[in-house]
């Protein structure tokens, strides 16, 4: 089931490819007047460039750019005359040297503008990104650092990738099938090529460990015929034939070479296939979903939790203490809180720097976490304050759990050299006195205990209303 659902991108690609030329402007009608050139045109190809083109066994040039230059040869009254070359390379030597006049199938670039002038586009198709299945999908290749990118040798896209992402670190090779090697065995990580290549190569080859994980912005192949810039004419001559091809022709020259078979019983494995489609789709649907409630929980829990410590911030406090408050209320028990502060703290940072101040203040935490019992909450106040709420708790029970803090912090050894030490107020919220007041009377009793030497514990009173 696996094997099907990997198959399925490939499918999918080439249905989004067609559908893409279906809506290519429209072209000149196929009746177009032919025009005569005397003599042959020579022209090279890319021997191995599968299913675009390729020379095969009888030497004869074959693949969609074959047909597609067979009827813009014919529309135009040209008589072509294949040159065979081993490689690409070989191919844009012999084009240099004047040994080609025309280049099959190829994009525009400034380098190759040189010395080559260029028709419209005879096809327009996307380039993709092709990773590993385990590998993210790429939204933008500037978000990659120093990742391996191979591609075939001679390619226009290499050109502008060096320039536009120096981040990458680019490969080259001798052909499109050892692009794609190289990314299956993990000697890559990625390469970018054409979306019916990447369809029919995955497809075909059985790499079923890659996958088309992105699609960059503006790196479209518009593939064109290139003419030597000395004979600008035969380009223009070629225009009229790459006009006269219409989008029904175009797509019937793609279905011969990738064609999705059609069939009229039932085919289970089209029924599979679309099984796939449809369960790679639930699953996928599945996933985010998934993923964004576990991102949305992430969320809400920075929302109200310290990052540094793993504590409740004051955010998360508030709706803490009000279910505490209605608690103590209807239980009628008192409602105590601690609020403790490090002592001397910038010294720390400006002694030790921040990084061994954030140190103290996660094994601050720890130490206050570990000391509560099971029903107080230990919050983070604010900086090197930190908070008790501790229900059904006297004001005697609160002064003792404070002075147990106070005591495992200056027992604990911080690295430091020296000892830290906390201040601590403690106040209680008896059953008729109003809810801020605790909090005014905490803060009051803490700033008493720094006054007075640190390192102690203060009682708070909380005023009564008038």
């Amino acid at each position: 089931m696996a094997k099907w659902v990997r198959s399925w991108l490939a499918v999918a690609g080439l249905i989004w490819v067609a559908l893409g030329w279906a809506q290519l402007p429209p072209q000149a009608s196929a009746s177009t007047p032919q025009v005569h050139v005397p003599g042959e045109v020579t022209f090279c190809v890319d021997p191995d460039w599968p299913p675009f083109e390729q020379i095969d066994a009888q030497g004869q040039h074959v693949g969609i750019a074959a047909d597609l230059l067979k009827l813009v040869a014919h529309r135009s009254g040209m008589n072509l005359q294949l040159v065979p070359t081993q490689n690409w390379d070989d191919s844009i030597a012999a084009s240099q040297a004047g040994r080609c006049q025309v280049l099959s199938f190829l994009n525009q670039s400034p380098k190759r503008d040189a010395w080559l002038v260029f028709t419209d586009p005879v096809l327009v198709d996307e380039n993709v990104v092709i990773t590993r299945e385990e590998h993210p999908f790429v939204p933008d290749l500037a978000g990659l650092s120093n990742e391996i990118l191979v591609l075939p040798k001679g390619t226009s896209v290499e050109e502008r990738l060096r320039r536009d992402f120096p981040n990458l670190k680019i490969v080259l090779v001798d052909s499109e099938a050892q692009a794609f090697k190289m990314v299956s065995e993990r000697q890559a990580d990625l390469t970018m090529r054409s979306l019916i290549v990447a369809a029919d190569t995955i497809k075909r080859q059985g790499w079923f460990n890659l996958k088309i994980a992105g699609q960059v912005p503006g790196y479209g192949n518009r593939l064109r015929i290139g003419v030597l810039k000395s004979q600008a004419a035969l380009r223009d001559r070629l225009n009229q034939g790459v006009a006269s091809i219409s989008a029904i022709e175009r797509q019937k020259i793609i279905d011969q070479h990738v064609a999705i078979q059609m069939v009229t019983a039932v085919d289970y494995t089209l029924i599979g296939w679309l099984a796939a489609m449809l369960a790679a789709v639930l699953l996928t649907s599945v996933y985010w979903i998934s993923r964004l409630r576990r991102v949305n929980a992430q969320l809400k829990v920075l929302s109200t939790h310290d990052a540094l410590t793993g504590l409740r911030n004051r955010s998360g406090f508030d709706a803490l203490y009000e279910n505490e408050l209605e608690r103590s209320r209807r239980q009628q028990q008192a409602l105590s809180v601690v609020l403790l502060d490090i002592d001397f703290f910038k010294r720390i940072n400006d002694g030790h720097g921040h990084p061994v101040g954030d140190r103290v203040l996660q094994e601050v935490a720890y130490l206050l976490k570990q000391g509560a019992r099971t029903i107080d909450h230990v919050i983070r106040w604010g900086g090197e304050e930190f908070l008790l709420l501790c229900p059904s708790t006297s004001t005697e029970q609160a002064q003792a759990l404070a002075e147990r803090m106070l005591q495992a912090t200056r027992q604990h050894d911080f690295g430091l050299g020296q000892p830290v030490t906390l201040s601590a107020g403690v106040a209680t919220l008896e059953l008729h006195d109003a809810p801020g007041q605790m909090f005014e009377a905490v803060d009051a009793a803490l700033y008493q205990a720094k006054t007075q030497g640190r390192n102690r514990v203060v009682l708070a009173q909380v005023a009564k209303d008038a």
